[in-house]
């Protein structure tokens, strides 16, 4: 909670010192012809590019964490704030992670924007988040309100999801420039079956496999990805936790899952340290399972990009990372 505040405070003071509500909206600054798009996420990004096709260079579509910093670290700049203050459309994940987007929108006086918040888009399909059991808990999540359940945000990292929400950016940028329908809905159409491949192989993998079951040794953000497969899980923290040191218990918990389900891999998300995936193991009986890390694209950086990460080529490398632990 105290993290929430902080961030609400840095917000509203990007927003009342020397941006004020008024400052942002006029920024001094002349507004290009060009489609302005800015999104929070990688993934939002990617997809948008591959729906805009060759339009793209037509655009100025900007990618918020582009420097590489965690979802869950970033706060805007003041640059930033004027940025998406003068955009044709915000896209955005909505959960707990973007807590400063609602607040910062609302001090936003653009009538023309338009936002797509990806939670929105999903509806009932998103998922509360999950306290499973050897899970670590923090001290806030047992205290708050239980009428007030808090929603697994990692939405994008369903293959499934990620088709519903290129629908909903086609339908906007459609809605934004009707001329260029036709070619938005064919650039749509394309990345569809590419999607829909992925998602074929995806199951075919899952279906093949001989183990049904992942441990993470980190916070787990794929619950999406798993759920659509039909695989289980255990891991040391929620998928948003702010936890980084697991306890005694927990490290003892998922070296007994590993050694009661035979499993010779432990998974971690991207730039871990694998300090707790190496607890594990040390605690197991053989001691020589090996670590593997999914990419929950989460901290895409610019010089990712440019060396062709793509939200395809990332799940692929999680299918294929998958598969060899999975058989």
């Amino acid at each position: 909670m105290f993290k929430k505040l902080l961030a609400l405070g840095a917000v509203t003071s990007l927003l009342f010192t020397g941006c004020s509500a008024g400052n942002i909206a006029n920024a001094g600054q002349q507004k290009s012809d060009k489609l302005s798009i800015v999104c929070t996420l990688f993934p939002e990004y990617d997809w948008t590019k591959e729906i805009l096709g060759e339009q793209a260079q037509n655009a100025n579509l900007t990618y918020l964490l582009s420097s590489g910093l965690d979802l869950h670290n970033y706060q805007p700049s003041a640059k930033d704030m004027i940025t998406i203050s003068d955009c044709d459309l915000f896209i955005y994940v909505g959960g707990e992670s973007e807590s400063w987007v609602d607040d910062a929108l609302k001090e936003v006086t653009n009538p023309d924007m338009k936002v797509i918040r990806l939670m929105d888009v999903i509806g009932d399909s998103a998922k509360e988040e999950e306290v499973k059991e050897g899970m670590e808990t923090e001290p806030e999540e047992e205290e708050e309100d239980e009428e007030e359940p808090e929603y697994d945000e990692h939405v994008w990292l369903s293959v499934k999801n990620a088709g519903i929400l290129c629908n909903a950016i086609c339908d906007t940028l459609c809605e934004i420039q009707p001329e260029q329908k036709d070619v938005y809905q064919a650039n749509l159409n394309a990345y569809t079956e590419k999607l829909n491949q992925l998602d074929k192989e995806f199951s075919d993998m899952a279906e093949a496999s001989s183990v049904k079951t992942v441990v993470f040794a980190d916070r787990f953000p794929f619950r999406y990805l798993v759920d659509d497969y039909n695989i289980d899980y255990y891991a040391a923290f929620v998928g948003c936790s702010a936890e980084t040191e697991a306890s005694f218990e927990t490290v003892a918990f998922l070296a007994k899952k590993l050694d009661e389900l035979h499993l010779d891999t432990v998974f971690t998300i991207e730039n871990a340290d694998n300090a707790i995936a190496n607890a594990v193991i040390s605690s197991t009986e053989s001691k020589n399972q090996q670590i593997a890390a999914l990419n929950s694209m989460q901290s895409v950086n610019s010089d990712d990009i440019a060396n062709g990460a793509s939200y395809l080529t990332i799940m692929q490398n999680n299918l294929t990372v998958l598969k060899e632990a999975l058989n």
